[in-house]
C-alpha cells in the first residue's frame, strides 16, 4: 500500500496569527488517481494545497510525498496551479512557456504549444490581455506541460464558460496516466462529477466526508452534487 502511496498527510493544522485556515485534516493521495478536493470558498482547500506545494508549512502535524517530507525533491515532481496568474506584464503566452522551461527541468515545450493549439490561444498575445476564460486556459497548459507525479489544479474551472468546461476537463484528463494523479478543488461539482475516483469534502478547515465517489454514492443513496449541498447547505 505505501508503495502505491504519494501524499500521506496526517491532522495538519494550518495558523495565520489567530485565524485558522486549515483546522485538521488527514489525507492519503494514490497514485493514478483522480480527486476532487470539494467545498466553498474560505473552506481551507487553498491552504491545504500550498502546504503540500511546499509554498506555507504546516503549523502542526506532516506532510510526506512518497515517504519524504515536503522539500526541494517533491516540488520537482508536484505541478501546482494556482489561482492568481504567475506571469509577469509583459510575457506573450509564448514567454510563459519559456518562463516556465527556465523554472522546471520537466516542462515539454512541444506539449505545451500543443496544448495551446488546443485551447485555441495565440503565442503572440500579451498574458496580461487575456479574458479570465483565456487566462485560465494557459495556466492549465502551462501546469499540464510538466511531466509530473501529481498535478494540483486550484479552480481550473474559474472564468470557462460552461461550453468549454467539458473540453477543459478533458485536456486535464489528457495528463492523467497510471504513476500520476489529479486533484482538482472546485466548488463546481457537477462537471467533476463523472470522471472523478475520489472525493474530498472540506468545509471549515476539516474534512466533512471523503471517500471513493462510487461508494459514497451507493452508502447515501445521492449523487457528489447532492452530498455537496447537504454539507454546505
Amino acid at each position: 500500500m505505501m508503495n502505491n502511496m504519494l501524499i500521506d498527510c496526517k491532522n495538519v493544522q494550518k495558523k495565520y496569527m489567530s485565524k485558522t485556515a486549515v483546522e485538521d485534516i488527514s489525507i492519503e493521495i494514490e497514485k493514478g488517481r483522480i480527486y476532487a478536493l470539494l467545498g466553498p470558498n474560505g473552506s481551507g482547500k487553498t491552504t491545504w494545497m500550498k502546504m503540500v506545494a511546499g509554498l506555507t508549512r504546516p503549523t502542526k502535524g506532516y506532510i510526506l510525498f512518497e515517504g519524504e517530507p515536503i522539500g526541494v525533491n517533491s516540488k520537482s515532481k508536484i505541478a501546482y496551479m494556482p489561482t492568481e496568474p504567475f506571469y509577469y506584464n509583459y510575457m506573450t503566452i509564448k514567454d510563459v512557456g519559456k518562463y516556465y522551461q527556465d523554472f522546471f527541468e520537466d516542462f515539454d515545450m512541444a506539449r505545451y504549444n500543443s496544448l495551446l493549439e488546443r485551447m485555441e490561444l495565440n503565442p503572440k498575445d500579451k498574458a496580461k490581455e487575456l479574458s479570465s476564460g483565456l487566462a485560465a486556459k494557459l495556466k492549465i497548459a502551462a501546469t499540464l506541460a510538466r511531466k509530473a507525479k501529481l498535478y494540483m489544479l486550484d479552480e481550473p474551472l474559474n472564468g470557462i464558460d460552461i461550453i468549454a468546461r467539458e473540453k477543459i476537463i478533458a485536456t486535464i484528463l489528457e495528463g492523467y496516466n497510471d504513476d500520476a494523479s489529479i486533484i482538482i478543488s472546485s466548488h463546481l461539482v457537477d462537471e467533476l462529477e463523472k470522471v472523478i475516483d475520489y472525493a474530498i469534502f472540506i468545509k471549515n478547515g476539516n474534512v466533512a466526508l471523503q471517500g471513493e465517489a462510487e461508494l459514497l454514492r451507493e452508502n447515501n443513496n445521492a449523487s457528489i452534487v447532492d452530498l455537496y449541498k447537504s454539507i454546505y447547505a
